[in-house]
């Protein structure tokens, strides 16, 4: 009999793929691995596996890609693993019957200092919003969503110009650490959960959608470069220029009172563009004109043709 506590694994991103790989590195026993059901995608539409079934497969573990998480036959399937704990890294909502199931519970590892940035897009919504620091939070699932006891916690400072996909693959590493930290904790009972606790002060971090990628170039040129780089490279600040629509990846900030209207598009055709705002300009670097690829502002210079 394997003395080691059995481990479930849930995940299907490419985020979740880090902390897999490092509950492997520690000798964990993980018994099983949950991850979406293939869906069509590509050029020819076919079945693509998600990141952590190409990893399981790839290190001999048994998955599971239930349709319905209520589904009796996958509660069947996952209680045939005799799981002692499992853990959650970028997967969806759980019923209480899944969650509740093994004698340690689940955990899941989320992308902010909790109680903050509960959500979808904790990771886009710290940028977005201007923050300096956020982090880690390793938490016990309970029934309302990342609200549950929290048990670890690592910081991370969010330099000025770091967009969203460094944040991700900096957080990615960090919290497959803080994963093994606490796994290793709980298995010697050297750790204390502690409850979370609610505020008026409390930011949330729902899911992007399309509206909120659209620019206001009437706000300040700071709020505007934070939401460029906090949607950057996914899915992307969104503006119309000259009647196309592009994306902004980009941009830096020039501490310039504009003398055109907020949303002037302003460029000498060779060297610069950039666009007034509020109380400055924002300058554009990389960007992807609509019918073109993601380039530099340079580049896009090259070939531009201005209207008037």
């Amino acid at each position: 009999m394997d003395k080691k506590p059995r481990i479930v694994f849930m995940g299907t991103p490419a985020f979740a793929v880090a902390s897999l790989s490092a509950l492997l590195e520690a000798k964990m026993n993980v018994v099983g691995v949950v991850t979406a059901p293939d869906k069509p995608g590509g050029r020819g539409m076919q079945l693509q596996q998600s990141a952590v079934k190409q990893f399981a497969i790839a290190h001999d573990l048994p998955v599971l890609q239930p349709d319905k998480l209520k589904s009796p036959k996958f509660f069947e399937a996952l209680s045939n693993w005799k799981p002692d704990i499992q853990v959650v890294v970028a997967f969806r909502m759980l019923p209480e019957t899944i969650w509740s199931m093994p004698p340690m519970g689940t955990l899941n590892v989320h992308g902010s200092l909790l109680p903050q940035y509960r959500g979808a897009a904790p990771i886009n919504w710290a940028i977005i919003n201007g923050e300096s620091e956020t982090g880690v939070t390793t938490f016990q699932l309970q029934h309302a969503i990342d609200t549950g006891a929290i048990l670890l916690q690592d910081r991370i400072a969010i330099p000025p110009n770091m967009t969203a996909g460094e944040l991700h693959d900096k957080m990615m590493i960090v919290g497959a650490n803080l994963l093994i930290k606490t796994l290793n904790s709980l298995f010697n009972n050297s750790i204390k959960s502690i409850p979370q606790k609610d505020s008026a002060n409390i930011k949330h971090a729902p899911k992007i959608f399309t509206k909120d990628c659209e620019i206001n170039w009437h706000k300040p040129a700071t709020e505007v470069h934070n939401l460029v780089r906090g949607l950057a490279p996914f899915p992307g600040a969104i503006t119309k220029i000259e009647g196309k629509i592009v994306k902004l990846f980009s941009t830096s900030i020039l501490e310039e009172k504009p003398k055109e209207t907020a949303g002037t598009f302003v460029t000498d055709g060779k060297t610069f563009a950039r666009i007034a705002c509020s109380d400055g300009y924002l300058v554009l670097n990389d960007i992807q004109w609509e019918g073109k690829k993601r380039m530099p502002i340079t580049d896009f210079l090259r070939g531009y043709r201005s209207p008037n």
